[in-house]
């Protein structure tokens, strides 16, 4: 009988950390390239979260609309995400500006998730915030492939080999920083650097 306790107690024991294992799994995100972030986005904006609240298991952020850079023709007042971690939510600081990329939802909200390039205004430099007026638009027609141990093929003549993530921080490598992946003359999309922009 105690053997037989002691057995049940150990399964589930295990399955309990396998749950677990699966929740802390969920949100895994690969790094995103802030050019893919922005053509996959539906809405992206820079705003600054003003407010929050708990509303009906989500959290809703208040937000200050300071420029949108692609979304509907209107201003968004409250972005929403989950209230719990394990269901890819995300916390935001008040008081904070932040570049925010995420979804609309079908009744017009905003909706974030941990996967979305959610970043402060004030890490972005100057060559990626102008490059959300001028330059990551026009290269929606390329695909960057994410390269993080070699070899890395490209396959076709729309794709863009970011290979930054060969670095130690490949978030911050020259391709993320100072790049955009666009088509040339030939119709072939490639890495064009940027002139860093001290705004």
């Amino acid at each position: 009988m105690t053997w037989s306790v002691s057995s049940c107690f150990i399964t589930l024991v295990v399955l309990f950390l396998w749950r677990i294992e699966d929740i802390a799994e969920a949100c895994k995100c690969a790094p995103v390239h802030l050019q893919q972030a922005f053509c996959s986005a539906d809405v992206v904006i820079r705003a600054k979260v003003v407010g929050v609240e708990v509303v009906s298991g989500n959290t809703k952020y208040d937000i200050q609309q300071i420029k949108m850079f692609k979304g509907p023709d209107r201003v968004i007042h409250a972005v929403f995400t989950s209230s719990s971690s394990a269901s890819c939510g995300v916390t935001l600081e008040i008081n904070k500006e932040y570049l925010f990329t995420g979804r609309m939802s079908t009744d017009g909200s905003m909706h974030l998730v941990m996967c979305d390039f959610i970043q402060y205004w004030e890490d972005l430099n100057g060559t990626q915030k102008k490059s959300l007026t001028q330059r990551y638009q026009s290269g929606c027609d390329c695909t960057i492939i994410r390269c993080s141990s070699l070899p890395c093929p490209v396959s076709a003549p729309d794709e863009c080999l970011w290979t930054d993530l060969l670095l130690a921080d490949g978030q911050s490598g020259p391709q993320a920083k100072y790049s955009a992946c666009l088509k040339g003359r030939d119709w072939s999309c490639a890495w064009y650097r940027m002139a860093p922009s001290k705004k």
